[in-house]
């Protein structure tokens, strides 16, 4: 959730999918085409950063909570704290967990490894799921809109509760799929987890747009598979290039309903 290096700590953490998906990679187009997305039949979305914020992973916002509740004096050392408590939730809590105790596990156990007391933790819990919360509702009236003219879905390195998550996010029902990493042993760029998402879809790669805030996770995953992409960089990005030529970058998702016409 907190786009670490693909040489963090999570690489390498699903090699081999535990639920038999195929190897999207084979006899598949590794460049789509740029331009307009008229043609569109699906539109998948990540999820930390994208849905629940214009472009800012969860750990740039922890972060930035963290520092306000005076915990954090050297930006170095936060890093591979958020990357522990991240991981340690990753396949390790149930399905049905919700999202604000999520939420509240991941800041109560920064704040402990930071040195702060619970209150603080429990405060940045409350400040962080608000921001998501209001996030979504802005969010809720675009995939209403979406979800009348396409087939919708999110595919997520999550902790494997995302169907819950979305479910308490009140946005479930908008969504024909949702692929949790650590549900199907496999994380973004690996195309095997897109490839999942457009086999229960019943689309192709070509058919489908894809939607997330990160370069070499969302983005060169997508484009692995032949899917197109549209970048989420934020209101904070210095530059919107695109990865690839032609290619759509937003600086918010209420700009989606635009680049997909």
């Amino acid at each position: 959730m907190g786009r670490r290096p693909l040489t963090g700590s999570r690489a390498g953490r699903y090699p081999d999918s535990r639920h038999g998906a195929s190897d999207a990679r084979a006899g598949l187009p590794r460049t789509p085409t740029p331009g307009a997305y008229a043609l569109t039949g699906g539109v998948l979305f990540d999820f930390g950063g994208t849905l629940d914020a214009d472009g800012l992973p969860w750990k740039t916002r922890f972060l930035r909570l963290c520092r306000e509740e005076g915990l954090v004096a050297d930006l170095n050392r936060f890093d591979p704290i958020f990357y522990a408590a991240d991981d340690a939730l990753v396949g390790t809590i149930p399905a049905t967990l919700s999202l604000r105790d999520t939420v509240e596990r991941l800041a109560l156990d920064l704040s402990r490894a930071l040195g702060g007391a619970e209150a603080a933790g429990r405060r940045i819990a409350d400040r962080f799921l608000a921001d998501v919360l209001a996030r979504i509702e802005i969010n809720r009236a675009l995939l209403a809109r979406l979800h009348e003219r396409y087939r919708l879905g999110v595919v997520s390195n999550f902790y494997g509760n995302l169907v819950t998550v979305c479910h308490n996010a009140g946005i479930r029902p908008f969504f024909s799929v949702i692929v949790d990493s650590a549900r199907v042993g496999c994380e973004k760029p690996d195309p095997r987890i897109f490839q999942r998402a457009l086999d229960e879809l019943g689309l192709a790669p070509a058919d489908v747009v894809f939607v997330g805030d990160s370069g070499p996770r969302d983005m060169a995953g997508a484009r692995a598979i032949g899917m197109r992409h549209i970048w989420l960089v934020g209101s904070e990005a210095a530059s919107m290039t695109p990865c690839c030529a032609g290619d759509r970058v937003l600086r918010t998702l209420g700009e989606l309903e635009e680049a997909l016409t």
